[in-house]
């Protein structure tokens, strides 16, 4: 009878898992204490956090997850007893492929918009593991240079959620199988955590620095009986940046005074190259000055994927420095000064300062052509997209990284080809503590031209259009008497959103450009002049992404004598 009522029990318990809404709560607070002891790979965490209940029912039960290399010890409500069960979730939110999910059932159920607070203990070691990446077929040796955390005697680097879950947090399964499902839960995270705050007091017993993504509040050392070094750290947005931290015996290179780049033994005579190159390097964008120095942390494996937080650049020292190198500076420091609550602003004017760095150094050719290598990913996703898309996917709300992140790069790129220069003034006159609206930084890029940007915006940022198609509907060609010929060319647009598309007329001997502003689900003309008989007209350069490109070039037929 006994295993009878233990396997009802179970039963319930799964037929629960199975129900619960696993993203209804909201983590508004972390305030934790984060004892890492290099020497046994092992970490520990105590505190408490604040959650708000942001579905539409009230809940009575809340998912808390951690890396399955982690264990919980102890979950209290605050005021109030508590009981809870605790399993493994598969879930590629983190590197071992799956979480330790504990099930709180509280005597009284939380209601919309309200909240409860959590007293929680976990512990467990975190090694270098590749099981999400090795499963899918990834190579060991190369899964290790992508999924390099780890606390380890020698060196520590830890990122949180999409690597290793080592704070708490609530999400669907998601696994790297399934598309961008991993991106996507992720994105979700970061949209609904966008404001959230916290507060750890890291404990650690090595005699290394200890460093932590974002601007430190308050920091401060010590020993504990010779043993123990304590620093506190605030982070405010850990939702929009991944909470990281690093333990190393770093030394440091100040090349410049928005700039520290520190090295591992070993490592002094790449770093000196590198910090060298790095200060040279102009992120073009105009926003600051940011929060302090950007941290440049050498990573121990010289083929790692460089990882970019904010405050802090995590890469191998290479020397001399290679192009990806290069953009990896120019994505971090871009970031780093300009910061935003708001991805489409912090991550798009990062990645359109890679773009514009090209540009810069090797020409615009060569930075289309970099636009381009992003867009069949931009273009697919909008293929797939299906239901209430122009709400859910829009660059203010969306939740797929990859997807944002092209897309916002696009959109900046647009506005500078549309106004001449980017929108300097605007970056300039950006506030981060003013932006309390989507349409702040709309508004300051308006007031930099007499153009009715508002059709832009609204079909690129505040809602989700889709993308335009262009083609040539009709090419009249006339001479003029003064010789040469007058052509009137008419683009339609069949997508819904509006763009402004560069087009090439060309003719014998030569060509001339123009852009003419096309509305979604509508045509629009242009007359140009040519000196001699027109051949054909080329729409969009690769600055404008498109449904499709299959149809952006027009031959002109020659009317006979």
């Amino acid at each position: 009878m006994k295993s009878v009522g233990v396997l009802c029990v179970l039963c319930g318990w799964s037929l629960l898992a199975c129900a619960l809404d696993r993203e209804a709560f909201t983590f508004t607070n972390y305030d934790l204490t984060v004892r890492i002891e290099p020497e046994q790979q092992r970490l520990a965490v105590r505190g408490r956090i604040k959650l708000r209940n942001d579905s539409s029912v009230p809940q009575r039960n809340i998912p808390l997850q951690i890396s399955s290399s982690l264990d919980w010890r102890s979950i209290k409500v605050v005021g109030a007893p508590s009981q809870y069960v605790d399993h493994e979730y598969t879930s590629d939110i983190d590197h071992t492929g799956a979480l330790s999910e504990a099930l709180v059932t509280l005597s009284k159920a939380v209601p919309p918009k309200g909240t409860v607070e959590l007293d929680v203990g976990y512990e467990g070691v975190i090694t270098l593991d590749t099981t999400r990446l090795t499963r899918i077929g990834v190579p060991e040796e190369k899964a290790k240079h992508g999924d390099w955390d780890q606390i380890s005697k020698a060196f520590t680097a830890v990122r949180g959620i999409g690597y290793v879950t080592w704070y708490p947090v609530a999400t669907e399964d998601a696994s790297l199988s399934e598309g961008n499902s991993v991106e996507e839960t992720v994105g979700r995270w970061k949209v609904r955590h966008a404001d959230t705050r916290m507060s750890l007091l890291f404990e650690s017993t090595a005699d290394t620095p200890i460093f932590f993504s974002g601007t430190p509040e308050l920091f401060a050392v010590h020993q504990d009986q010779g043993i123990a070094k304590i620093a506190a750290f605030g982070m405010v947005r850990p939702g929009v940046s991944v909470p990281t931290f690093v333990i190393g015996d770093y030394k440091k290179l100040a090349p410049d005074d928005l700039l520290t780049v520190g090295y591992l033994p070993g490592q002094q005579e790449a770093a000196e190259a590198y910090a060298e190159a790095a200060a040279e390097i102009d992120p073009i964008v105009p926003v600051g000055p940011g929060s302090g120095r950007l941290e440049i942390l050498g990573l121990p494996d010289p083929d790692a994927q460089s990882f970019v937080t904010e405050g802090m650049l995590l890469t191998p020292l290479k020397s001399p420095m290679t192009n990806e190198a290069e953009l990896s500076i120019v994505y971090a420091k871009a970031r780093h000064l300009v910061l935003s609550p708001r991805a489409w602003i912090q991550d798009g004017l990062a990645h359109y300062a890679q773009a514009e760095f090209i540009e810069k150094q090797k020409g615009r050719q060569a930075a289309l052509d970099y636009l381009s290598a992003h867009a069949a990913g931009l273009v697919e996703a909008e293929k797939q997209a299906s239901g209430d898309r122009e709400s859910s996917r829009s660059l203010i709300s969306v939740s797929d990284d990859l997807y944002l992140q092209t897309k916002a790069m696009y959109v900046w790129w647009m506005l500078k080809d549309m106004l001449g220069n980017p929108p300097r003034d605007a970056f300039l006159n950006y506030h981060v503590t003013e932006d309390n609206d989507p349409g702040y930084m709309p508004q300051l890029i308006q007031k930099e031209t007499p153009r009715d940007l508002t059709w832009f915006f609204d079909d690129w940022v505040y809602h989700d259009r889709g993308l335009p198609d262009f083609r040539v509907a009709s090419v009249f060609s006339n001479p003029v008497a003064s010789g040469g010929f007058l052509v009137t060319i008419t683009v339609e647009n069949l997508g819904h959103a509006g763009a402004e598309v560069p087009l090439t007329l060309e003719f014998e001997g030569g060509e001339i450009r123009r852009r003419l502003e096309v509305r979604g689900k509508s045509k629009a003309s242009i007359r140009v002049e040519t000196p001699a008989a027109p051949r054909q007209v080329i729409l969009n350069d690769g600055s404008v992404p498109e449904s499709d490109t299959g149809n952006n070039t027009y031959k002109i037929e020659q009317s006979s004598p």
